[in-house]
């Protein structure tokens, strides 16, 4: 079993700053990809941003320019820095991981619990 560990979100005024990290542990014998999810109220869960294990990112539209993912790969961990925030940023922030598995090498999702993030003043 895979545990994924989100901290960092929180309430900030418009145009403020945020960073949210996701440390993965566990039976990890690799991690491919690992992304950001956040879903509002009433909306379906979307795609932030992702990185491949090689640094290979991609974002949604609505965030490029303003959000950079990045990870550390000797610590299982992704961040997302959040700048210039709006209040359509606001949403339960997720993670996810791409983990192939130590015993058996397969390869499963993992999902974070999730962390507020709240952009109002």
């Amino acid at each position: 079993q895979v545990q994924l560990v989100e901290s960092g979100g929180g309430l900030v005024q418009p145009g403020g700053s945020l960073r949210l990290s996701c440390a993965a542990s566990g039976s990890i014998f690799s991690i491919n990809a690992m992304g950001w999810y956040r879903q509002a109220p009433g909306k379906q869960r979307e795609l932030v941003a992702a990185i491949t294990s090689r640094g290979s990112t991609n974002y949604a539209d609505s965030v490029k320019g303003r959000f950079t993912i990045s990870r550390d790969n000797a610590k299982n961990t992704v961040y997302l820095q959040m700048n210039s925030l709006k209040p359509e940023d606001t949403a339960v922030y997720y993670c996810r991981a791409d983990v192939r598995d130590q015993g058996n090498f397969r390869s499963y999702a993992y999902w974070g619990q999730g962390t507020q993030v709240t952009v109002s003043s």
